[in-house]
């Protein structure tokens, strides 16, 4: 089969970034008077999720120096619902994998799945909260906020979501995404972290907004009494300032890398409109006939979690999925679509081969062919020469290369550029 010509295009997003992260995370936590709460000996727990957040490494650390300032003595919790397979172990090494561990942080990290109840709302759903979390004096809520990847609200994942889901743990994760199916997600977590912040010691909230490009954008400290309306707002900076495709219709998308540090569903349903779930909405402008994974992300540790929007992958990816952390993280999110294993081949050249010998009455070579490396980082993509007329008059576009033939190795994978 004849390829199409490919080339290397960069896309142009708002660049608007933190230099100093320390130092916006002091300038932040100072604005909050925070002395005349905290005193010493006071036990903080702060959340740590299972994101792949741009510099939490930094931004944690930069909690815990204030709060020792003040004579705290602060201690790091996961709170990432079912991740790192539902074992206080394999949270903790999920962190680790952040570079957030005791000796980073210079502070405890207490990890257990252990979780009591201590409410039920209105419509008879517990509340669950983490064991440690619920031994602290105070807590602080730390989460990036952008789109969800299953619902649209006027808050979606950030604070509220972590309070829900991330420090109810498993048990938590897991019963408010079955109740989810009766209720919605949405109102589950609103009512949920409304109740965590009028009744548990929540000292502050801080969210953090990245750019297109994986940077820190935007830190902001905030109140429990305004984190309702400051979420709000937050998310819609998330959403203006976030990756995008370059394009809407695509016949193929080659996927270099899925992985749980990129998005919670492996690769941004927000990004390439793809989704199978129960709960959600699937409107979307991107209109793909077929996605091709490659690879599954170092990071993901064997969590293959979406893998299931794929129509084709390989078999070196299927060789890497831990099965059982990713049945764990799909089944608790109600979603087991998303752990469906594809069709898969050898090499990239047979899987590139079945996606194109099923978009229809395509030629090949005049086929529109994108590929990324992964739906986080967007800035730098390859195209086929069938998006030549697309690229004129369009200044956020800058062709970065000449148009040549795709590569292969001799093993008949793609010699990827990006």
């Amino acid at each position: 089969m004849d390829f199409p010509k490919m080339t290397i295009v960069g896309q142009k997003f708002d660049e608007i970034r933190l230099e100093d992260i320390p130092r916006e995370v002091f300038s932040e936590l100072s604005k909050l008077n925070l002395v005349t709460r905290v005193k010493p000996g006071a036990h903080v727990g702060i959340t740590a999720g299972s994101r792949g957040i741009a510099n939490m490494a930094t931004i944690l650390k930069s909690i815990i120096d204030f709060l020792k300032e003040l004579g705290a003595l602060p201690f790091v919790f996961p709170a990432m619902g079912s991740h790192g397979g539902a074992t206080a172990e394999g949270q903790k090494q999920v962190l680790a994998g952040y570079g957030i561990t005791e000796a980073s942080m210079e502070a405890p990290i207490l990890s257990g799945m252990e979780v009591e109840e201590i409410w039920r709302t209105e419509k008879g759903i517990p509340v669950f909260l983490d064991h440690y979390a619920l031994s602290a004096d105070f807590l602080v809520i730390v989460n990036r906020i952008k789109p969800h990847t299953k619902f649209k609200a006027p808050l979606e994942s950030g604070l509220f979501k972590m309070m829900a889901i991330g420090m109810g743990n498993h048990q938590g994760a897991q019963l408010y995404h079955k109740a989810a199916l009766q209720y919605g997600i949405y109102p589950i977590i609103l009512e949920a972290g409304k109740f965590i912040l009028a009744k548990c010691p929540v000292l502050f909230g801080l969210g953090m907004v990245e750019n297109a490009y994986e940077e820190t954008a935007l830190i902001e400290a905030i109140p429990p009494e305004e984190m309702f309306d400051k979420e709000q707002k937050l998310l819609l900076e998330a959403k203006r300032w976030m990756a995008r495709l370059p394009f809407d219709d695509i016949d193929v998308l080659i996927v270099d890398e899925i992985g749980k540090d990129i998005s919670g569903t492996g690769m941004d349903t927000n990004i390439t409109g793809r989704n199978r779930d129960l709960i959600g909405d699937f409107e979307h402008h991107v209109r793909i006939k077929r996605i091709f994974v490659r690879d599954l992300s170092e990071k993901s540790d064997g969590n293959a979690t979406g893998i299931g929007f794929a129509d084709f992958t390989t078999k070196r990816l299927v060789d890497k999925i831990d099965l059982k952390t990713t049945y764990m993280n799909c089944l608790t999110g109600i979603s087991p679509e998303k752990g469906a294993i594809p069709i898969y081949f050898s090499n990239d050249r047979e899987a590139l081969e079945a996606c194109l010998n099923t978009i229809g009455m395509v030629n090949p070579e005049k086929s529109r062919i994108l590929h990324i490396r992964n739906t986080l980082q967007l800035h730098r993509v390859e195209v086929s020469e069938a998006f030549r007329e697309d690229l004129l008059d369009r200044s956020d576009l800058t062709l970065l290369g000449e148009w040549e033939p795709m590569r292969f190795d001799s093993h008949g994978n793609i010699l990827s550029a990006l």
